[in-house]
């Protein structure tokens, strides 16, 4: 198997075999999963409780949906995300906040309030983002969108080979976030699957996800209920659990250390039995044959 590589996420440090557990919490009315569920922000605040709960991480909190919809400017974005992670720091002050967004002007004002991470979904979109990153000593998670406009579907996208495609975009953009003064160990990267890909582009990145591990960054994967998962199986979205937990446990064995997901207790134990498997832990008890 491939591994990782350290990383730091807030307060915390991670070993090379460090998989971690990243848990949704949508902020919008109209999210493809959970349509709305944690729209209000009592509602969220429980949903932050449940999953840390469950065994999650650090959460990553999101303003707006990825897929086209309703207009959202940055005031908005803001509206719906900068209280709520305030909220959620002064009730969990040692917890990983993520906010997923690619605005800079959004990222300076989550991180002043407590967020650790920035997960920028749209593959730098904002050129000034890792910039403000630096400034506050924050992580950074960077994406592979295959140039796509922010809140748009790709179509008819094609790439001579889309592992070599995400390998350049990703390795150029970590470069740059060093550059600018983001910590190493503080960069993630992700593949994105479904973003600026089809289905095929997908399973291929799957496939090879190991071409990516073995850069020598951390690598992020978002797969929950994902549509290439769907397709794959012909599933809907309520319905892709256990194909999701599949690709879980092939990206683990692959390396990726960060699993960003709906379901929290699933996806732990999936990712504790690959690391079991690893020896990067001992069974929760061994008796068969001994007793």
């Amino acid at each position: 198997m491939t591994r990782g590589a350290p990383l730091r996420l807030g307060r915390r440090s991670h070993p090379a075999s460090a998989r971690l557990v990243m848990a949704i919490v949508n902020r919008t009315p109209d999210s493809f999963y959970d349509r709305g569920l944690t729209w209000a922000e009592d509602a969220a605040l429980d949903r932050v409780r449940q999953v840390v709960d469950e065994g999650a991480d650090l959460v990553d909190i999101g303003g707006i949906k990825a897929a086209p919809g309703v207009e959202v400017d940055a005031a908005e974005e803001k509206q719906r995300v900068v209280g709520f992670v305030e909220r959620v720091r002064a009730e969990h002050p040692d917890l990983v906040i993520s906010v997923d967004t690619w605005r800079a002007e959004v990222a300076r004002a989550v991180l002043k309030v407590g967020a650790d991470v920035v997960n920028d979904a749209w593959g730098g979109a904002d050129p000034a983002l890792p910039e403000v990153v630096a400034e506050f000593g924050a992580g950074l998670v960077l994406t592979h969108t295959g140039g796509v406009t922010p809140r748009t579907r790709p179509h008819r996208i094609e790439y001579d080979d889309v592992v070599a495609d995400v390998r350049q975009s990703l390795l150029r953009q970590a470069e740059r976030a060093v550059a600018a003064g983001v910590e190493r160990e503080r960069v993630v990267i992700d593949p994105a699957h479904d973003f600026g890909k089809n289905t095929w582009h997908s399973l291929e990145v799957t496939r090879r996800l190991h071409e990516l591990t073995s850069l020598g960054w951390p690598v992020l994967v978002s797969l929950s209920n994902k549509d290439f998962v769907g397709e794959a199986l012909d599933r809907p979205v309520g319905e892709r659990l256990t194909g999701t937990l599949a690709a879980t446990a092939l990206c683990a064995w692959h390396g990726a250390q960060v699993y960003r997901v709906h379901e929290v207790p699933q996806t732990r134990e999936v990712l504790d039995l690959v690391s079991v498997v690893a020896g990067d832990l001992p069974p929760a008890r061994t008796v068969r044959g001994l007793a």
